[in-house]
């Protein structure tokens, strides 16, 4: 069959034009991707991470958030990447004033869990007071108290904004116990209260206290900090559950970093996904007569070996009291402070 001069000419208009479509459409998702924003009020051109739009289960907010504030070029000491390019944040690598400026003007809210079960409620009162002055200054934060002595919850002075919650929950004999349902009792908190409340999360110990800025800096869609005593360490020496019963099974050639249990964080629907999947591998485990290394923590690097943070806290976030202070860490920001266990802990 032929086709006349104009039919041709007809045809391959259309194939241009199919073309000339397809190739604005692969330009208009590589644009979209780029991950800029612009701040009319501080005129500052700020990079952007897709990973920091709001996930809050409740409230939808602001869908960008800003991620990679960090020049990890500034310090050259440290490993201020990880190999996946999230960034790691040690002093000097970020600059706190453009912190505060970007963030705040998000009227972010910030949850914080705490379990004070026990004779551990006696660290409560400087775990809060020490907050107050040092973590998410001038931010709305959101306390969440999670003990079986509601009575003897002291009375802190909240600046503005902030706000504290106590639950109660069971109490037990075993410290092993009270340690591997921390992560039932955070994941039903966030599906009861927490995310109609807040938009990011910190899950921290209540046996620390903060000493310098704790800032927006920290935040991210899934926040981990490197364990103090193992950030200069070989995988082969990391305390993973090595196992293969248990569900935190790691093999001794596996693990990017190993991550305190003290403290992980994110947004509000990352970490109720992290909890969640903990706690159901916490009870297969139970069902299964075993319990893993180090409970909760030992599952909680399982998670993150096969779930990459999007960012990651510097030893100055999580450093611990009896270890002596190495040159790297110019500054500590929150550490566990030193104590005795066959005192505190009911089975020690």
């Amino acid at each position: 069959m032929r086709f006349s001069s104009n039919v041709k000419q007809f045809v391959l208009l259309i194939i241009v034009g199919i073309f000339l479509l397809l190739g604005y459409m692969v330009f208009n998702h590589f644009n979209e991707r780029q991950n800029m924003v612009w701040f009319d009020t501080s005129k500052i051109h700020i990079p952007v991470d897709e990973d920091q739009r709001n996930t809050s289960l409740s409230k939808p907010i602001f869908r960008s958030r800003v991620q990679n504030i960090v020049s990890p070029e500034s310090r050259t000491d440290v490993v201020a990447v990880t190999p996946w390019l999230a960034p790691i944040v040690w002093e000097g690598t970020f600059d706190p004033d453009l912190v505060d400026i970007i963030y705040k003007s998000m009227n972010l809210t910030i949850a914080t869990t705490v379990f004070a079960v026990g004779k551990y409620v006696r660290f409560l009162q400087d775990f809060l007071e020490t907050a107050e002055k040092h973590f998410m200054v001038d931010f709305n934060v959101r306390y969440y108290v999670f003990t079986d002595r509601p009575d003897d919850v002291p009375s802190v002075n909240l600046s503005q904004g902030r706000h504290l919650s106590v639950i109660q929950v069971p109490g037990s004999n075993r410290w092993q116990e009270i340690s591997a349902r921390r992560m039932e009792i955070i994941q039903t908190a966030i599906e009861r209260q927490i995310s109609r409340e807040a938009d990011y999360i910190f899950c921290l110990d209540v046996d620390s206290k903060f000493h310098a800025r704790w800032g927006a800096e920290s935040l991210g869609r899934l926040v981990a900090v490197i364990h103090p005593w193992f950030y200069q360490q070989t995988r082969d020496h990391f305390t993973s559950e090595r196992r293969p019963a248990s569900t935190a099974y790691i093999p001794m050639d596996e693990g990017d970093y190993y991550y305190a249990g003290a403290v992980f964080g994110g947004s509000v629907e990352d970490v109720y996904t992290l909890t969640k999947v903990c706690r159901n591998q916490l009870e297969e485990d139970a069902r299964n007569s075993i319990e893993a290394a180090w409970q909760e923590e030992s599952h909680l690097n399982r998670y993150l070996l096969y779930n990459k943070p999007s960012k990651l806290l510097s030893p100055e976030y999580q450093w611990d009291d009896k270890k002596t202070k190495t040159n790297e860490v110019k500054v500590i920001r929150f550490s566990s402070i030193v104590k005795n266990y066959a005192e505190i802990r009911p089975n020690e």
